[in-house]
């Protein structure tokens, strides 16, 4: 299995380590991803929306641990830059959007690739 996905910002290495050749828990672990993250990002969505900065802050920071955990550095980074922004009292709501729909597009690339991995590591349980 290809640990790193080129042009995504993806790489799994860590993932692997941590599950010690378990492709039951990568399984598990990506599920939990694919299940907590859309709603997650409804939710920093809305509260953006509706200027509740400091909320918005809170949530995007839930977000950054599972991002880095499944490799995707660049766009932690740029939660982490949304997360700080909004904490801020959103002072540039232009760039949070920005930011914010940038890390929301790569998320929804990486979920693809993640839920087809995951089929195909649930089809050789």
């Amino acid at each position: 299995m290809s640990e790193q996905f080129p042009n995504q910002d993806l790489d799994l290495s860590l993932l692997n380590e941590i599950a010690d050749g378990s492709d039951e828990f990568i399984v598990e672990s990506i599920t939990m991803f694919l299940e907590q993250t859309p709603e997650l990002l409804k939710q920093v969505s809305d509260l953006i929306a509706q200027k509740d900065w400091l909320n918005a802050g809170l949530t995007a920071h839930k977000m950054k641990a599972n991002l880095g955990f499944f490799g995707m550095l660049d766009t932690q980074e740029l939660i982490q830059q949304v997360e700080r922004a909004c904490k801020a009292g959103g002072e540039n709501p232009y760039s949070i959007i920005v930011k914010f729909n940038q890390a929301k597009a790569t998320i929804a690339v990486n979920m693809v690739t993640l839920a087809k991995l995951r089929d195909e590591m649930r089809a050789g349980l």
